[in-house]
């Protein structure tokens, strides 16, 4: 049974054909939910949970990030719940929105010498994980936060993007 229903647009150049996005983020994202129904025993209801992914610019990205967040600055991911959802907590039938920025995506994954898939894998699942709730406000959160990444990453055989930092 799916339960992701992902809705894609694709709002700026540069990135792979929306069939593309299509299938990798189904991938990664349909990874992430067996991980945190699996290991977290996050409940899900029975129909799917509508997801809506934006693949957009650093420009674009700005301009959100400046209305929603008083941070004229682009960023690589932004997440926006449909809803508050404390971690553990039931998704409704919409759970939110993720806005990825290509030109920062590039430029982080050259600067980390990865590959810009997993890279933009790494933001998806990040994005994911704030729509349920998770945050790196404080250090207790972000080593919660990391380490569901890290395993979620780790079942799609990616490292652990954040070996020898400190969290967030």
């Amino acid at each position: 049974m799916t339960v992701l229903d992902i809705q894609i647009s694709v709002e700026a150049e540069g990135w792979p054909s929306e069939e593309d996005l299509v299938t990798f983020s189904t991938r990664v994202l349909d990874a992430a939910v067996d991980f945190l129904k699996r290991e977290e025993e996050q409940p899900f209801p029975k129909t799917p949970v509508e997801l809506s992914l934006v693949f957009t610019d650093d420009e674009n990205i700005r301009e959100i990030n400046a209305e929603w967040r008083d941070k004229d600055k682009a960023t690589n991911v932004l997440s926006f719940p449909a809803f508050p959802l404390e971690p553990g907590g039931m998704p409704g039938p919409m759970l939110g929105d993720i806005v990825i920025a290509r030109e920062t995506v590039e430029r982080e994954a050259l600067e980390l010498e990865k590959s810009f898939e997993d890279h933009l894998t790494h933001l998806l699942v990040h994005g994911f994980l704030h729509l349920f709730g998770y945050d790196h406000m404080d250090e207790e959160e972000a080593e919660e936060m990391e380490s569901l990444e890290t395993r979620i990453l780790a079942v799609l055989g990616l490292s652990d993007p954040y070996a020898g930092q400190e969290p967030l």
